[in-house]
């Protein structure tokens, strides 16, 4: 089964200025990731084609790179995660710049069901956090999107299983 995601947001700078945040995702100067309030996005090797790592319990590899534009990763765990996601900045109209990140994946129905239950929401709720926290660094304007009660139900459930 298929399952694709994209997320995306434009913002009032140049290219340049988005690249600069994307340079620094899985460092210790990450100002992408939102590791302040999800399990850290860690590569062995940073930003380089096969750096191998991962966030929580997902696992994956850079299979693309190209500086300043884009970033992909192939799924190495959950073993049924077959596929991808990646960060694109991307021009858009009147100067704005978009960052997107995409999910295209198959997956079994078993996988998809939990995917539709769990992952889906956490992985939103991250997303949207990671475009909060790029727009918060190039706009006066401070935005925090809230996360739905299912959402936090499933973090605390998480939290109580890791010991956190």
């Amino acid at each position: 089964m298929k399952i694709r995601s994209v997320h995306q947001r434009e913002y009032p700078h140049p290219v340049s200025a988005i690249a600069e945040i994307l340079e620094t995702l899985s460092s210790p100067e990450d100002r992408l990731w939102p590791g302040e309030f999800w399990p850290p996005l860690k590569l062995n090797n940073g930003l380089a084609v096969n750096s191998a790592g991962g966030h929580g319990p997902i696992r994956y590899y850079v299979s693309a790179y190209e500086s300043g534009r884009a970033v992909e990763f192939t799924f190495t765990r959950p073993a049924k995660f077959s596929g991808i996601h990646k960060f694109e900045i991307l021009p858009a109209d009147d100067g704005m710049t978009a960052l997107r990140h995409t999910v295209d994946m198959e997956v079994d129905l078993k996988t998809f069901l939990v995917w539709q239950l769990a992952f889906r929401w956490l992985h939103d709720a991250l997303l949207e956090d990671c475009l909060d926290k790029v727009q918060n660094q190039v706009s006066e304007t401070q935005v925090r999107t809230p996360h739905s009660m299912w959402v936090d139900f499933l973090r605390n459930i998480l939290r109580k299983k890791n010991g956190r």
